[in-house]
């Protein structure tokens, strides 16, 4: 994988969370995402990509 220039990647919300399972609405917080259509960039770390791959059924990945 390809690491971006800058060591961010962006990510957008495309479903709704309200029947998701807590973990997973958690996640959604912790990347900095509020509502559908949100985007938001993160800092490339292996954190963040654990919490994009887990929840990656709602949200889009952009620039890895």
């Amino acid at each position: 994988m390809v690491k971006p220039a800058n060591g961010k990647f962006r990510v957008t919300l495309r479903r709704g969370i309200n029947k998701c399972l807590p973990s997973h609405k958690a996640c959604i917080a912790g990347l900095g995402l509020r509502r559908i259509g949100h985007s938001v960039e993160v800092l490339d770390t292996p954190a963040n990509r654990g919490l994009a791959r887990t929840v990656s059924y709602l949200i889009s990945v952009e620039g890895t």
